[in-house]
């Protein structure tokens, strides 16, 4: 089964930036569709992004978050610029296969941003 771990997480002031990593053990990396998600104190979880095939964005990350992978490296990273406080959040990295039953969750990195 494969695992993920996010890192990058921190406190950051308003207009910062951060990039967030999540590494993924296994050999079939390139085959998952690979998403961020992130979950507010009191909030649900949220979809902020995700890559497969294509590149999809949530509209509150559109145009300040960045989704990439290396899949040499089996690594997703989310490049996050002009932060807002409502930003601050728990960011989870998320890996899905269908096909094969895969819908892995990592165990989420603490993002803050100050005022």
């Amino acid at each position: 089964q494969v695992q993920l771990v996010e890192s990058g997480g921190g406190l950051v002031q308003a207009g910062g930036s951060l990039r967030l990593s999540c590494a993924a053990s296994g050999r079939t990396f390139s085959t998952y569709v690979m998403h961020w998600f992130r979950q507010a104190p009191g909030k649900e979880r949220e979809f902020v992004a995700g890559i497969g095939g294509s590149i999809t964005y949530a509209d509150s990350a559109k145009g300040r978050f960045t989704i990439s992978r290396d899949n040499a490296k089996n690594t997703v990273y989310l490049q996050m610029n002009s932060l807002k406080p409502e930003d601050t959040a728990v960011y989870y990295c998320n890996a899905q296969n269908l096909r094969v039953s895969i819908n892995v969750w990592g165990q989420g990195t603490q993002v803050t941003v100050s005022t």
